[in-house]
C-alpha cells in the first residue's frame, strides 16, 4: 500500500503556479474578510447564538423505505463482514500489499472514505461498530459480559483512547504494515475491544476506550444529518445546518480536547515528517555532527542512525498534541486578556476545542484524499480476487488496476481551497462560540482577534507543508 508521503508525492518535483508567499498572502486576506464579515453581520444574543432549530426526517418516505428494505441490518453485516475479511485475507491471503484487499479495505475505505462519509451522514459507525457488534453477540450468549467486573474509574476519561489513537498513528507511519501484520494488529485491537468490555461494561468501554468510536462521533458533529442510534427503542435522525453540531456541547476533560488536538498535530506531523527539510534535518545535519561517532560512510552509519530517527521521529509525534496544546491555551489566555472575560482560561478552552474540528477535517482530506483515487479505486478488481491468488469472483478483477493520479495543479489548487474554507467555518464557529462566552459583542469580537491570528498561523503553516517537496526514506 502507498505510504502517506505518496499523498503528495507524484515523481517529481512540482512547481507552483505562483509564489508560495501569494498563496498566504491570499488565504490571509480570506480569513481576515471572513471575520470582518463575521463580526459585523453575526450579532445574535449570546443566548440564541448557534445553529437554528434541526428539523426530524426520521418518519420521511426513503427513510421509511430504507427500514423497509433493512438497509441498517445490512450494514451491521458488511460492518462485520468486512473485519473478518481483513483479518483472513491477511492470515491466509497474499503478501502483496497492492494484491490484498485487506489493506486498501482497511487503510483506504475505513479510515478514510467511511471518515468522510461520517462528515456527510453522521454517526452511522456508533450503529454498526464491528467490535461493539462482538461484543453484543458475546452478551447474548453471557448476558453479565456487558455488564463490566468494574465501574469505570472517573479519572480515565477519554485516555485510553487517545493512547490507543496514538498507537496508531504511529503503527499507520512507522509500523511498514503487511496484510499478515495488518491482520494481527486486528485481531489484537479485537481483543482490547473485548477485554475492556469484560472489565469495564459495554457502555463505557465504547464511550471512552474504543477510539475509532471516539474520533468517528467528533467528526459526526459537522455532518449535516444528526444520526443517534436507537434510543428507548428507535433511532433519531434530524437535518441540521453543516458543522452546526459543533456547537451543541463542548468537552467534558482535557483528555477529550487533547483528542481534538491530536487530530490536528497527527496530520500535520504526517506532512511534516516526509519532508525534505524535516529529512535534511537529520540525515544531514545532523549526521554531519555525528560523523566522528558514527563515521564517515553514510551507507554504515545508516543502521546506526535508523533506530535514533525512529525514536526521535516517536517523540515528535507523542508530543505534538501537547505542543499543539501550549500554542493554543496561549491564545485562549490572550483572547480572555483580550476581551475581559470572566470565564477561566481552561474552560474558554474547552469551549473553544470543537471549532477546531473543521481544521483537521480539511487537514485529513487534503493530506489522503489522493489515495482514494490512487489505491482507493482498485478496490473494484480486489473484491473479485480477495486473497490475491488468481480469483474472478465478480468479473471485474481487471477492472481499474490502474492508479488515477490526478493532475499537481489541480490538486493543490483543492488542498488551498479546502484549507481556507475549513479555517473559515472555524471562524465563524469560534465566533458564535464567543457570543455565548463573553456578555457583549464587543467582547466575542475582541476575543477573536488573537484566534485570527492563530488561524493565519495554522493556515500558513499547513500551506508550507503541503508546499514541501517530499522525500521518501529515513
Amino acid at each position: 500500500m502507498p505510504g502517506a508521503a505518496q499523498a503528495h508525492s507524484f515523481g517529481k518535483l512540482y512547481n507552483l503556479p505562483v509564489p508560495f508567499w501569494l498563496y498566504v498572502y491570499g488565504a490571509a486576506a480570506a480569513l481576515l474578510v471572513s471575520f470582518l464579515v463575521v463580526a459585523y453581520f453575526v450579532t445574535a444574543h449570546p443566548a440564541q447564538a448557534g445553529p437554528s432549530n434541526s428539523r426530524d426526517i426520521g418518519n420521511t418516505a426513503w427513510v421509511r423505505s430504507l427500514r423497509r428494505w433493512r438497509v441498517p441490518a445490512l450494514l451491521k453485516v458488511l460492518s462485520l463482514g468486512s473485519l473478518l475479511l481483513c483479518v483472513l485475507t491477511g492470515l491466509s491471503g497474499t503478501r502483496n500489499p497492492y494484491t490484498n484487499i485487506n489493506m486498501t479495505l482497511f487503510w483506504i475505505l475505513f479510515v478514510l472514505v467511511f471518515t468522510y462519509l461520517t462528515a456527510l451522514f453522521g454517526e452511522v459507525y456508533a450503529a454498526i461498530n464491528p467490535w461493539r457488534l462482538l461484543a453484543q453477540g458475546i452478551g447474548r450468549l453471557w448476558p453479565a459480559y456487558l455488564q463490566g467486573r468494574y465501574r469505570y474509574p472517573e479519572k480515565l476519561t477519554w485516555w485510553p483512547a487517545l493512547l490507543l489513537y496514538m498507537a496508531f498513528i504511529w503503527i499507520e507511519l512507522f509500523g511498514y504494515t503487511r496484510p499478515f501484520s495488518l491482520a494481527v494488529i486486528l485481531l489484537a485491537y479485537s481483543a482490547i475491544n473485548l477485554a475492556g468490555v469484560w472489565l469495564m461494561g459495554i457502555t463505557a468501554w465504547f464511550r471512552y476506550g474504543e477510539f475509532f468510536g471516539v474520533l468517528l462521533h467528533l467528526v459526526a458533529k459537522m455532518a449535516p444529518l444528526d444520526y443517534r442510534p436507537e434510543e428507548k427503542g428507535a433511532a433519531r435522525l434530524r437535518l441540521r445546518i453543516p458543522f452546526s453540531g459543533l456547537l451543541d456541547d463542548s468537552p467534558t476533560h482535557a483528555s477529550l480536547m487533547l483528542f481534538v488536538l491530536f487530530m490536528l498535530s497527527s496530520t500535520a506531523f504526517d506532512g511534516l515528517h516526509d519532508t525534505a527539510p524535516w529529512m535534511r534535518w537529520f540525515w544531514i545535519d545532523l549526521y554531519g555532527w555525528l560523523k566522528p561517532v558514527v563515521g564517515d560512510n553514510p551507507l554504515a552509519a545508516y543502521p546506526v542512525l535508523q533506530p535514533w530517527y525512529t525514536a526521535w521521529a516517536t517523540l515528535c509525534l507523542l508530543a505534538s498534541p501537547f505542543l499543539y496544546l501550549a500554542v493554543y491555551l496561549l491564545f485562549i489566555r490572550l483572547s480572555k486578556l483580550a476581551a475581559g472575560g470572566q470565564l477561566p482560561t481552561r474552560e474558554l478552552a474547552l469551549r473553544f476545542a470543537y471549532t477546531l474540528l473543521p481544521i483537521a477535517l480539511v487537514y485529513n482530506i487534503t493530506h489522503y484524499y489522493t489515495l482514494i483515487l490512487s489505491q482507493g479505486s482498485k478496490i473494484v478488481s480486489l473484491v473479485s480476487d480477495p486473497f490475491g491468488i488468481g480469483w474472478n469472483l465478480f468479473g471485474t478483477a481487471y477492472w481499474l488496476r490502474a492508479p488515477i493520479i490526478p493532475n499537481a495543479g489541480t490538486v493543490w489548487h483543492t488542498q488551498v481551497g479546502l484549507i481556507v474554507f475549513g479555517h473559515i467555518v472555524s471562524v465563524y464557529l469560534a465566533h458564535l462560540q464567543a457570543l455565548r462566552c463573553f456578555p457583549s459583542r464587543r467582547q466575542a469580537t475582541l476575543s477573536q482577534l488573537p484566534m485570527l491570528f492563530l488561524m493565519v498561523l495554522f493556515t500558513t503553516f499547513g500551506l508550507w507543508i503541503l508546499a514541501q517537496p517530499i522525500r521518501s526514506g529515513g
